[in-house]
C-alpha cells in the first residue's frame, strides 16, 4: 500500500508522539497540571508504531498510566480511519463526550467523530407509533415513562436514549420504542428517512473515528457474513479498550440464542399487526394466544429451576435435571404455535411491511427452536438459563478461531510492493488491545489464548501508583471456611466494625449475587443494633447508575454508605478520593464450578493433559481478583485497604500465585494491624474534612 499525505509512517508518528507527551508538548501547553508519566509515553509509542507499521499490540496498563490518552493521541495523529470500540456505552459516551473532543482541542487536528451504538440505544419512531396506540392494560408508571419518551422525541437529534435522564435502562417500556434486528422494516419503513440508527450509521460512514462497543464490533460481523449490511465503515486501524470483556462479548454473537421471551413477543408483534393490517383474514387472537401458552407450558416443563436463576448444561434431549420427555413435548407444541402463527402471516406477507417483516422472524424463530431440538455440535456447548424465562444458548467455547479466520492477518496473506498486508475486506490492519487487567503472567496467556492472539506484541506497562505507601492488604485467618453457612455473617460483622471507624466509605464485592442478600441483611441488622445510621446498598434494589451516583456522594462528613454488590461491580466502577478507603472481597474468585462453560472448558484442558485448575481456574480467579482490588486505588492521592475474607489466600500453595497478581500492597499481619490502619484512614480523612470546611 502506497502511503498518501493523509497516513504517517511508523517512525514520524512515533516522533509526533513524543512531541505531544514530552514536558513542553500539547497536552503540557493545553493542562497546566499535565505530568509526563514514562509509562504512558511507552504505551503511546508501541501504540503508534502499531498503527504504523500494520501490526497486532496487545497492551496491559495499570491504573493511573494514562491508556486512554496514550491510544488517542496516535490514533488522532495518526491520519487513518480508526474504529474505537469499548466495553460498554456509558464508556462509549465518555470517550465522545469527553476525552476525544479535549484532545482534538488541544491537538488542533481536523478529525470527524462519530458515535455509533446497537439498536436498542436509539428511538425507533415506527415503533413508538404504535406504541402510542397500543397503550391499554400498562401501569401508570409505564404510561407516564411512554409520554415521556414522546415529548422528548419532538426535540431530540440523535434519538440516543441515554439523552433522556431519569429513564431506567431496566424499563419494560424500552422494548416498546426501540428496534431489533428482527422486528425492524428496514427500507419500508414509513419512517425510514427521519430513522435514528440510519441517521447514526450515515454519519460513521463518513467520520474519521468512530465509537461503538463490543457488542456492535461483532453484531456487525455477523451482519456482514449475511451478506444483510455493513454496518460499520471499513477501517485500517482498530482500537479495542477494555479489552478484558472482548471474549464474552463475542461469544454471545459468534453462538445462538433463543429465548421464550422472543416467542412472546413475536405473538404479540403478530397479534397487532394482523388486527391493523389483515383483521379477519386470520384469527390473530387465538394463533397469538395459541403461542403464548405454548411458550408457558415450555417454560413449567424446566421444572423447579423457575424458582432460582441458574445455568444447565445441555449436550441432547434434554438440560440437565429436566424430564426429557416433557421437554420435547413442550418444545414441540411451541414449534407447532409459532408454524401455524408464520404460516398466517407468511399467506398475507405482501399486504404491510410489518406483516412481511413478521413472517421472516417467525421462519429465522423455527428454525433456531428446531436447531436446539438436535444434539449440541462438537466443539460447542449448549445450556439453558432460567430466570424470569428460558433462554437456550449454544456457543463455541472461545472466540480464537473467529478471530484468527475472520479477522486478524493470516501468514498466507500476500504484501504489496511496501510491505503492507494486501487485505481488502478485513475492518483493519493495525489492532490494538488494551486494559488494565489482561492476565496474571509475562505473556498474558490469559487474553492471548483466549482471543486467537498468539503472535502479538506484548506490552505491560506497570500502574505509577505507590502501593506500598497507598494501600495494604489484611486477610483475616481466623475465619470460617468460604463453604461454611457462618461465612456470610463473619464477613457482614467485619464490616460493620470496619465501617463504622470509617464513616461509611466501604465496597463488599461478593462473588454470588446470592451472598448479597445474605450479607446486606445481617450488615443492616448488626448496624442498627450498634445505633450507626450509615446506609446500606445492595445490587439489585437500585438501578446501577443510581447506586454508584449515591455511593459517590457519600463521603461527606454527615455519614457515608457501605455498598454490596457483585458482577459488574469487580471492574469498571471507579470511587477516586476518600468516598472509597476499603474494599472487602468475600470470596477467591474462582470460576463457578457448575456453569456449563466453565464445565466445557474443563474438559477439554484436560482431555488434552493440561491441569484444568493451574491452567484455568487459577487464571480466572487472579485476574479476577485483580480488577476487584483494582476499586480500591484510582488516583495518586487515595488510600485504602484491602481485604480478602478467603484464608486459602495465605494457606494453600497457590495463595502465591494470586498474591503476586495482585498490586504490591504492603501486608497486615493480624487484626490489630487492620484496626490500626484504619484508624489511621479515618484520622487522615476527619483532618481532610476539617480543612476543607474551614477553608
Amino acid at each position: 500500500m502506497t502511503m498518501t499525505d493523509s497516513q504517517t509512517s511508523a517512525v514520524e508518528l512515533c516522533a509526533m508522539v513524543e512531541s505531544v507527551f514530552s514536558v513542553d508538548g500539547v497536552l503540557a501547553r493545553a493542562d497546566p497540571h499535565y505530568q509526563p508519566r514514562e509509562g504512558q509515553l511507552a504505551m503511546a509509542q508501541a501504540v503508534a508504531h502499531a498503527m504504523g507499521a500494520g501490526e497486532v499490540l496487545v497492551a496491559e496498563a495499570g491504573t493511573g498510566v494514562g491508556k486512554t490518552y496514550a491510544y488517542l493521541v496516535p490514533a488522532l495523529l495518526s491520519g487513518e480511519r480508526v474504529l474505537l470500540s469499548t466495553a460498554t456505552k456509558a464508556l462509549q459516551d465518555q470517550l465522545f463526550s469527553r476525552d476525544i473532543p479535549r484532545l482534538v482541542q488541544a491537538l488542533e487536528v481536523p478529525v470527524r467523530v462519530a458515535l455509533l451504538k446497537g439498536r436498542s440505544s436509539y428511538l425507533c419512531l415506527h415503533r413508538l407509533g404504535m406504541a402510542r396506540h397500543a397503550v391499554g392494560g400498562e401501569s401508570p408508571q409505564q404510561i407516564r415513562v411512554l409520554a415521556k419518551i414522546e415529548e422528548w422525541s419532538r426535540s431530540t437529534r440523535s434519538g440516543d436514549l441515554s439523552e433522556l435522564t431519569g429513564l431506567d435502562d431496566r424499563s419494560p417500556v424500552i422494548p416498546w420504542v426501540t428496534s431489533t434486528r428482527e422486528n425492524c422494516l428496514g427500507s419500508h419503513c414509513p419512517n425510514a428517512k427521519d430513522c435514528h440508527v440510519n441517521q447514526a450509521r450515515r454519519q460513521a460512514m463518513a467520520a474519521d473515528l468512530v465509537v461503538v462497543n463490543h457488542h456492535l464490533f461483532f453484531a456487525d460481523m455477523a451482519v456482514r457474513e449475511s451478506g444483510v449490511a455493513e454496518l460499520l465503515p471499513s477501517v485500517r486501524v482498530v482500537v479495542f479498550d477494555e479489552a478484558h470483556q472482548l471474549s464474552d462479548a463475542g461469544l454471545q454473537f459468534l453462538g445462538i440464542q433463543l429465548s421464550t421471551g422472543q416467542f412472546v413477543e413475536f405473538a404479540r408483534d403478530a397479534l397487532s399487526a394482523g388486527l391493523a393490517h389483515a383483521r379477519g383474514y386470520a384469527d390473530w387472537p387465538q394463533l397469538a394466544v395459541g403461542l403464548e401458552g405454548a411458550v408457558l407450558r415450555w417454560r413449567h416443563a424446566a421444572g423447579d429451576g423457575l424458582a432460582s436463576s441458574g445455568k444447565r448444561g445441555w449436550a441432547q434431549g434434554a438440560p440437565d435435571g429436566v424430564v426429557a420427555p416433557d421437554w420435547e413435548a413442550a418444545m414441540a407444541a411451541v414449534l407447532q404455535s409459532c408454524s401455524l402463527l408464520a404460516q398466517a402471516l407468511d399467506a398475507y406477507h405482501d399486504i404491510a411491511p410489518d406483516i412481511t417483516r413478521l413472517s421472516e422472524r417467525g421462519t429465522s424463530l423455527l428454525a433456531r427452536l428446531e436447531r436446539f431440538g438436535q444434539p449440541c455440535p462438537q466443539g460447542s456447548v449448549r445450556w439453558l438459563d432460567v430466570g424470569g424465562g428460558l433462554r437456550l444458548v449454544e456457543s463455541p467455547l472461545d472466540i480464537a478461531d473467529a478471530m484468527r479466520t475472520r479477522f486478524l492477518p493470516q501468514p498466507q496473506e500476500s504484501v504489496d510492493d511496501d510491505g503492507w498486508p494486501a487485505t481488502s475486506e478485513g475492518l483493519g490492519r493495525a489492532w490494538i488491545f488494551t486494559s488494565a487487567t489482561l492476565g496474571h503472567d509475562a505473556e498474558l496467556s490469559w487474553f492471548v489464548k483466549r482471543c486467537g492472539l498468539e503472535g502479538a506484541r506484548i506490552l505491560r506497562v506497570p500502574s505509577p501508583f505507590d502501593y506500598a505507601a497507598q494501600a495494604a492488604m489484611y486477610v483475616p485467618e481466623d475465619f470460617p471456611s468460604p463453604s461454611d453457612p457462618r461465612h456470610g455473617s463473619a464477613v457482614a460483622a467485619l464490616v460493620a466494625n470496619a465501617a463504622m471507624s470509617l464513616g461509611g466509605r466501604t465496597l463488599v464485592l461478593t462473588t454470588t449475587l446470592r451472598a448479597i442478600a445474605v450479607i446486606a441483611q445481617v450488615l443492616r441488622q448488626q448496624l442498627a443494633q450498634l445505633g450507626s445510621s450509615l446506609e446500606v446498598l445492595a445490587q439489585g434494589e437500585w438501578p446501577k447508575l443510581r447506586l454508584m451516583e449515591r455511593f459517590r456522594a457519600g463521603a461527606g462528613p454527615q455519614g457515608g454508605c457501605i455498598l454490596v454488590a457483585s458482577a459488574s461491580f469487580w471492574e469498571g466502577f471507579d470511587v477516586p478520593g476518600d468516598a472509597l478507603q476499603l474494599v472487602v472481597i468475600d470470596k477467591l474468585p474462582f470460576p463457578p464450578p457448575g456453569d456449563p462453560l466453565v464445565e466445557a472448558r474443563t474438559l477439554q484442558i484436560e482431555q488434552s493433559g493440561g491441569s484444568a485448575f493451574k491452567e484455568y481456574a487459577l487464571a480466572e480467579a487472579a485476574v479476577a481478583l485483580k480488577q476487584g482490588a483494582g476499586r480500591l486505588i484510582r488516583h495518586e492521592s487515595d488510600r485504602g485497604v484491602l481485604v480478602v475474607c478467603d484464608s486459602r489466600l495465605v494457606r494453600m500453595g497457590y495463595g502465591k500465585r494470586l498474591i503476586a497478581a495482585l498490586p504490591p500492597m504492603r501486608r497486615l499481619s493480624g487484626a490489630e494491624e487492620f484496626h490500626a490502619a484504619l484508624e489511621d484512614l479515618a484520622s487522615v480523612t476527619r483532618t481532610s474534612t476539617t480543612d476543607q470546611t474551614f477553608l
